[in-house]
């Protein structure tokens, strides 16, 4: 077992443990508990709580690592590895009783990513991959993107956005397209379990805008890992900071994004 393997199992550890506070907590959760942080962004004392959790169990596996945390529990940026993290990717869904929501964790080494684990709570699954892996797994089965070769044949899935309404008009000119030329879109309201869910061939293709590093990174690398194909929206690489993403089981990648193109670059 090589470093990062290692490293990648301790990981699954770490999120099922946040994951299993998260989920013990989510009855106790009432409206004076829920904090602004901006317009239609939520934040809970167990968003908090178990980022506290998966930050100093991470300082155990790898002392040296700086962080990219959601809820800027350490802010230490290392020069070579930075874990990114989500503690609870879906806190609208988590505060309304209401599915899927997961932590999300990537490793970044220099400018890559070499580690990604999402565990969504809600099924108990877990979804990760290291660098060097043969490919990508869930809950120890090997997973890969699906087969389907055309957008008609294919289900989609995006995000809405919360606070920033400029693309808004664009953005629903897509939904259009893709509802009257696919199997249908979705919008489970996890960022982080949409992109597991195309590395494991149970959508076809995401995209999305205004989105953070920590809810992409995982995910985006597990659809890597497993077959498939990740862009920003011009078609290029910068799609963990670059607030836009387009992710897909590959065969549909130039198809998709000449679509979202169309329409989210005017």
């Amino acid at each position: 077992m090589n470093q990062l393997e290692d490293l990648c199992l301790k990981t699954n550890e770490i999120a099922k443990k946040a994951g299993a506070f998260i989920k013990e907590q989510q009855n106790k959760i009432k409206a004076d508990v829920v904090e602004t942080k901006g317009m239609h962004d939520f934040v809970t004392y167990v968003d908090k709580t178990s980022e506290e959790l998966i930050v100093a169990e991470l300082k155990k596996i790898l002392p040296e690592a700086g962080f990219i945390a959601e809820e800027g529990t350490e802010t230490y940026r290392a020069d070579r590895y930075n874990w990114i993290i989500d503690p609870l990717d879906g806190t609208t869904n988590y505060i309304h009783g209401f599915s899927p929501f997961a932590v999300s964790i990537a490793l970044q080494e220099n400018d890559e990513i070499v580690l990604g684990v999402v565990y969504e709570i809600s099924l108990d699954e877990c979804f990760y991959s290291w660098k060097g892996a043969d490919g990508a797994f869930l809950n120890g089965n090997s997973i890969h993107v699906s087969k389907a070769n055309t957008v008609d044949a294919s289900l989609i899935a995006t995000g809405f956005p919360y606070y920033d309404y400029d693309l808004l008009k664009n953005f629903m000119a897509t939904l259009e397209y893709f509802i009257l030329n696919s199997h249908g879109v979705r919008r489970p309201g996890s960022a982080a379990t949409d992109l597991a869910y195309v590395a494991c061939g149970r959508f076809e293709a995401f995209y999305e805008y205004s989105l953070q590093a920590w809810d992409v990174a995982a995910g985006s690398f597990l659809v890597k890992q497993a077959g498939g194909a990740v862009c920003d929206f011009k078609g290029g690489d910068d799609y963990i900071f670059g607030k836009e993403i387009i992710a897909s089981n590959g065969l549909v990648q130039e198809e998709f994004k000449s679509v979202v193109q169309k329409y989210m670059l005017k």
